[in-house]
């Protein structure tokens, strides 16, 4: 379990530093999506810490779950730039395989608690 919630943290903390690198050059007119990617992130972040600090298994796993929930919806927000072209294939996977390991890595923290 303590691997799986500190990789969760440092996969959150990897895919903000993309986030804040990546999208800086979003058109003005599509700022909305950028904001709310950017947003999701940091409360996934918030989310895990207070996963990891809480005793409650029920919280816990309440919480885990939302952190999955967040990362689809970041997921959308990246698939619909990717759409409209706001973001290129490359970065699009990055994203993507950052996604992946974060809900991989919840996905393990969740079973080690069950």
């Amino acid at each position: 379990m303590k691997e799986e919630k500190f990789r969760v943290i440092q996969f959150i903390r990897e895919l903000i530093l993309k986030v804040d690198k990546e999208l800086e050059n979003f058109p003005k007119k599509e700022l909305e999506i950028k904001t709310r990617i950017r947003s999701n992130s940091y409360d996934l972040l918030e989310i895990v810490y207070e996963a990891n600090s809480t005793t409650d298994i029920e919280k816990k796993k309440e919480l885990l779950f939302r952190v999955i929930s967040k990362v689809k919806v970041i997921d959308f927000l990246l698939n619909l730039s990717f759409d409209k072209k706001l973001i290129d294939q490359k970065k699009y996977y990055k994203f993507g395989e950052s996604i992946e390991d974060i809900v991989k890595y919840t996905s393990g923290w969740i079973k080690s608690i069950i």
